[in-house]
This record gives structure tokens, C-alpha cells and sequence, in this order.
């Protein structure tokens, strides 16, 4: 466990930073009356979701490898802390879903049925529910941290030269 525990923490903090990002939205009215906005003003979460990620591969190098970590040392760090995000991602879209912003699906599922993305309530529900949230989320969590993980450690890797300046 001692060699996941960073991965662990900083996936604790990913979770807790999700579930902030949508008390946001929702006191931004993303959920109600700016619910049109959501499709688009949603997606800057990447912006504290890649910080995250650099912050934890981060710690992982400077607490746990001694600030020496090569590119599959961060990769393999970054796949783990994906997999336990994944893992915790089916309860923290519950949270959003029913504690946080209950309102949400059935606001966006009349907005999008008025707007005609869908052409009927009971298709608009089928398609926009916990359930395929969840699992959306779950693959999206798994394909994004998988792909940030990989662009991050670009930057974070000690480079050959980081070595060489450290042994003399």
C-alpha cells in the first residue's frame, strides 16, 4: 500500500476537486438557468484536472523516487492513480447526481428535448441518466488520465541531462 499511497491521496484529491468543480457549475447556474452554457463551460474542468495530474506525478517523483523518475517510473505511477480515479468515479457521479445537483438530468433532458436533440422526453432519458453517466465517466476518466499521464510525464521525467548534472 506504501508504494500506492501517493497515487491514492492525489486520487482523494481528484475526487474531491470533481465534486467542487460541480457545486461550481451548479451555483453558476449550469444546471438550471445557464444550462446551455454546460456543454462548453463544462470543459474547462480539463484546466484543474491536468494540474492535478502534474501536481500528483509530481509528488510521486520528489517523494517516493528521490526527484529521479524515469518516463515509465511516471507512466506506471499514472496509470495507477487513473485506475483508482476510475474506480471511484461511478460514486462520485452518484454524489453529483443525487446530492449535489439532482436537478440537472431532468433540466438537461427538457432542454434538450425543446432544443431537438432529442426528438422525445423518453429518448432524452434513456440516453441522459446516471447510469450512462457513470459509465461514460468511467471511460473517460480511464482514457483521459491514460493520455495525460503520457503528455504529462513529457515534462516531469528527469531527462538525461537532470542525471548527469546530479552524479557530479
Amino acid at each position: 500500500m506504501k508504494n500506492i499511497g501517493i497515487e491514492f491521496k492525489w486520487a482523494i484529491i481528484f475526487t474531491i476537486m470533481s465534486l467542487l468543480w460541480m457545486v461550481l457549475e451548479k451555483l453558476c447556474g449550469l444546471h438550471d438557468r445557464n444550462i446551455d452554457y454546460h456543454m462548453y463551460l463544462t470543459n474547462l474542468f480539463a484546466i484543474p484536472a491536468i494540474w492535478t495530474y502534474v501536481l500528483a506525478l509530481q509528488d510521486k517523483k520528489k517523494n517516493f523516487y528521490e526527484g529521479k523518475m524515469d518516463y515509465k517510473q511516471g507512466l506506471v505511477s499514472g496509470i495507477i492513480l487513473t485506475l483508482i480515479i476510475t474506480l471511484i468515479s461511478p460514486f462520485t457521479q452518484w454524489v453529483i447526481t443525487y446530492v449535489i445537483s439532482p436537478e440537472f438530468f431532468p433540466n438537461v433532458i427538457k432542454r434538450s428535448v425543446e432544443l431537438g436533440y432529442y426528438e422525445s422526453t423518453e429518448i432524452a432519458e434513456a440516453n441522459l441518466n446516471y447510469k450512462n453517466y457513470a459509465l461514460q465517466g468511467m471511460i473517460g476518466a480511464l482514457t483521459m488520465g491514460i493520455i495525460t499521464t503520457a503528455i504529462v510525464m513529457i515534462f516531469v521525467r528527469t531527462k538525461d541531462g537532470e542525471l548527469v548534472q546530479e552524479v557530479e
